[in-house]
């Protein structure tokens, strides 16, 4: 619905002036009556007061009031009444804060698993508990394999083998020399550490017992191995996490993708410690949409050197988000009203004249919202309470809020008319789409 069309309908069934505000006490002041318009907006006017097919009284229109029918016209005592205020479009930086929720978990850069390469047998298990905080080379737990038992004895012959060729010729040393490497090698692909290595070499005997160690500092999450249990290649004994810095992986709605970024400073609370503020980055924002909630999750590196968030926390999140370095034409968002097709603004154009206006918005923030178009700077705009409607029909009734109406069956004032004009008695409210076809 067009913003003229809009004002034509809405006010003249509210017994709105198109150019005049219909004051009772001040009716009396208004000067000559020039002619009575259609009460729904329609072109048809009488030189002598009369009732539309609904009943509703035609309404006078004064000498010096028959502005353009795109406008409203009310008396400053009207609008001191109804508590309209209107502010200025003004340029100014939006920002709002983006608020998410979220769960705290484990860095995956940080997870570790310890799974041997061989098989092998548990004979000493020396960390056995979930939980239990390790430090990086720490003994996990000793080990016996024959591969591994195999390995070291190929390792030992080949290096043996190696010293008694000295006087040999090249090529002979040179195949018992690659031997050797393929034997360490091996041990070193087992990740048998350096150590232990060294110790082969030194004592010179294959070791039946290898200690497995731990690869990083940080906490046991899961532990499958148990003392004298049989492992296979690959089996998972160990799952160990560094917890020193964590994940805090949020949910943001799609509308508010665009205020995130990386390296955006984000503010957490968590119910565990309640007024502390713990502080992280954005690190990463997924790339795909969860159709049910509508939202993607953001991840937040955090910071956790003291160990006392802990991974399933539940935690609350606070970006500061800009939507612009530089300045935009803004008007706050209580002007915002919906005709349907496009938001429409209320403009004051002086002399208690206002008039609906169509415009294009962009970004939004807290309290003001970008205008693309229909607004220049220093304009001013209805910004009263009244007016923060959402439909159409609402939006009617706003507007009719000017003439001290809140429906559209309701009859003008009596003292609006002329004298001779009894009241009109009082009709049922007429549903809006009763109205559409007037």
């Amino acid at each position: 619905m067009k913003p003229r069309t809009l004002i034509l309908v809405v006010a003249a069934a509210l017994g709105i002036g198109f150019g005049s505000a219909q004051i009772p006490d001040a009716a009396a002041q208004q000067g000559k009556i020039l002619y009575y318009r259609n009460p729904m907006g329609l072109p048809d006017t009488s030189p002598t007061p009369k009732k539309d097919s609904m009943g509703m009284d035609y309404i006078p229109v004064y000498e010096g009031e028959d502005t353009g029918g795109d406008q409203v016209r009310i008396s400053p005592e009207k609008v001191q009444k109804l508590g309209v205020r209107t502010e200025a479009v003004q340029r100014r930086v939006l920002s709002r804060p983006v608020r998410a929720v979220g769960l705290i978990a484990p860095d995956e850069r940080r997870l570790f698993t310890v799974a041997p390469r061989f098989e092998g047998w548990i004979e000493r298990l020396l960390v056995n508990s979930t939980g239990q905080t390790v430090k990086r080379g720490e003994p996990l737990m000793a080990v016996y394999s024959p591969e591994l038992v195999s390995a070291q004895r190929e390792y030992l012959l080949a290096s043996g083998g190696l010293r008694s060729l000295r006087a040999s010729s090249p090529e002979t040393r040179e195949g018992m020399s690659q031997l050797a490497e393929t034997a360490l090698l091996r041990l070193r692909n087992w990740e048998i550490s350096a150590d232990q290595l060294d110790r082969l070499r030194k004592e010179g005997q294959p070791q039946q017992q290898l200690l497995l160690r731990a690869p990083a500092d940080g906490v046991v999450l899961e532990k499958t191995a148990i003392q004298g249990m049989r492992f296979m290649p690959g089996e998972a004994l160990y799952r160990i996490a560094d917890l020193s810095s964590l994940w805090l992986v949020a949910d943001v709605f799609e509308q508010d993708l665009n205020l995130v970024h990386p390296g955006q400073e984000a503010r957490i609370t968590v119910n565990a410690f309640p007024g502390e503020l713990f502080l992280g980055k954005v690190a990463f924002i997924y790339p795909t949409l969860n159709p049910q909630t509508r939202t993607a999750q953001v991840r937040v590196e955090l910071p956790n050197p003291k160990g006392r968030l802990r991974p399933a926390m539940y935690a609350s999140i606070e970006l500061a988000a800009g939507h612009n370095q530089a300045a935009v034409l803004t008007i706050p968002t209580s002007a915002v009203l919906s005709s349907g097709a496009r938001p429409v603004v209320l403009v004051e154009l002086g002399e208690g004249r206002y008039q609906p206006r169509e415009v294009r918005l962009g970004l939004r923030g807290d309290e003001y919202v970008q205008v693309l178009e229909g607004l220049a700077d220093q304009e001013r705009v209805v910004v009263s309470a009244n007016f923060l409607i959402d439909a159409e029909s609402n939006l009617k009734a706003a507007l009719g809020s000017f003439g001290g109406h809140s429906g559209h069956g309701a009859t003008a004032p009596s003292t609006a008319t002329t004298p001779e004009t009894p009241p009109a008695a009082a009709t049922p409210t007429t549903p809006a789409s009763a109205h559409e076809g007037h």
